[in-house]
């Protein structure tokens, strides 16, 4: 799960590196085509067989692919990794707190909003179109995990996954090949970008199904919640990205935000399965 966590968050760095030279597009392209390559390789889809029904939400899962990479990645060059990410990570947080009436998740929602708002408080330096992009990203996150139970529902295996990823490769060609084309990549940039798709889609694919046969569901979801953390110290070390106390402050309250809703969702259910 470290493993996971951290070469997500050191593969969207690394992808920064390249965005002065090929720009968030040409890198998210890239990202795709390995992507695909690597899901493809692990499902081997049979599309020949997919019904109509099957196909929906496939496209639709292929379609938040290709907005939510492109949509982080512009809001990483715009307003740095670790705010970024925290805000992408509103996504499953609103996913998880969805739904619930209990009053330990209404109270989470508030501290998460709370964050938000000081995130995003207004200030002569503020990018709202950063901040803007960052949140449709977290909104095409929460729709990848509806949609991807579903998915997961109508195909057996990493079936559907690997489509999805397919078809958002396919979606790419054209505006990787603009980008490419109007950014002629160097050697340095080319390899970042595909280093960060190794980083952010092979390597915690694989890592996330390792740790999935040995932990709980909920304890790899708990501390899922580390990302913005990772993401906010990497953003530090790698690309020397400097946030504000207030907004470490935010960023902490929204992980405890998801750690708390997560821990004490599961108690319950832990505590009936122990006294059955």
């Amino acid at each position: 799960m470290l493993g996971s966590g951290l070469s997500n968050q050191v593969g969207a760095s690394v992808a920064a590196l390249a965005f002065p030279v090929i720009g968030p597009a040409g890198v998210v392209a890239v990202r795709q085509w390995v992507a695909a390559g690597v899901l493809w390789a692990a499902g081997r889809p049979r599309l020949r067989s997919f019904t109509a029904a099957q196909w929906r939400p496939v496209l639709g899962l292929a379609l938040v692919f290709a907005t939510m990479n492109l949509s982080l990645y512009t809001a990483i060059d715009r307003i740095g990794l670790g705010l970024a990410v925290t805000l992408e990570f509103l996504g499953p947080l609103a996913v998880a707190l969805a739904g619930s009436r209990r009053r330990t998740d209404a109270l989470c929602a508030l501290a998460a909003a709370a964050a938000v708002v000081v995130l995003a408080r207004p200030s002569p330096s503020t990018d709202y179109l950063g901040i803007g992009l960052a949140l449709l990203a977290a909104v095409c996150w929460g729709c990848y995990i509806l949609l991807n139970r579903t998915v997961g529902r109508h195909l057996p295996g990493l079936q559907g996954s690997a489509a999805a990823a397919a078809v958002s490769g396919v979606l790419y060609v054209p505006v990787g090949a603009l980008a490419l084309w109007q950014n002629p990549p160097t050697p340095v940039a080319l390899g970042c970008a595909l280093a960060a798709g190794l980083l952010s889609s092979a390597v915690p694919f694989l890592a996330d199904l390792l740790a999935l046969r040995r932990v709980p569901a909920d304890l790899f979801g708990v501390f899922m919640s580390v990302n913005p953390v990772f993401a906010a110290v990497v953003g530090l070390v790698v690309l020397d990205q400097h946030l504000a106390p207030a907004a470490w402050a935010a960023v902490l309250v929204i992980v405890g935000a998801n750690t708390v809703s997560l821990t004490t969702a599961s108690a319950p259910a832990t505590a009936k399965k122990g006294s059955g």
